[in-house]
């Protein structure tokens, strides 16, 4: 069972520190839309400004601004007929809440749950010869990749099918996306 099927709202997600970023770059190069991960953003804004919107510190702040942010940047290119590519998306920071057995409040989960993308998902899978840890991805790489289990079953939960990225080159990864998809 698919979400969508227009292919204009396409979502790469995994495990961090998968190359969903430098992917997206690469598909930007090629003249295609794309969406910064939220979680980044978040993190970045709030060490810049001292808030507690940090995952390892406050992690209901830090979801709930992931999917506010989610909802912002899909509302931010309808405008846009063609295909805008998304790293991460309201379904990962709702499997965060989920993750961590916390009650998302009613509209903040009627938010998230609003968002709609294209059906299949890409999935970048684990790849220990990438991680690396930093400022704003401070988790340990097995933490990341039980994250990543858990995306990998919240995404299916609410109907979207996963392709799995190839462990190959940023240009091959870019072109089996864009040979999936059609494009």
């Amino acid at each position: 069972m698919g979400r969508l099927t227009d292919r204009r709202r396409i979502v790469i997600s995994g495990c961090s520190s998968g190359g969903k970023s430098t992917l997206l770059e690469e598909l930007g190069r090629r003249g295609h839309h794309t969406m910064e991960e939220p979680g980044r953003n978040i993190v970045r804004e709030a060490l810049a400004t001292g808030s507690d919107a940090l995952p390892w510190v406050n992690a209901e702040s830090f979801v709930s601004r992931a999917i506010e942010y989610a909802n912002a940047s899909l509302n931010s290119v309808q405008h846009i007929d063609g295909p805008v590519f998304f790293d991460r998306s309201a379904i990962d920071a709702l499997a965060h809440f989920e993750r961590l057995s916390i009650r998302a409040p009613d509209a903040l989960k009627a938010l998230g749950e609003g968002c709609l993308y294209s059906s299949p998902v890409f999935f970048a899978p684990p790849w220990p010869d990438l991680y690396q840890q930093d400022d704003e991805r401070p988790l340990p790489y097995e933490e990341a990749v039980r994250e990543y289990g858990w995306l990998r079953l919240a995404y299916p939960a609410r109907g979207y099918a996963l392709i799995d990225l190839p462990k190959a080159s940023v240009a091959e990864r870019a072109d089996f996306m864009l040979r999936t998809l059609g494009l």
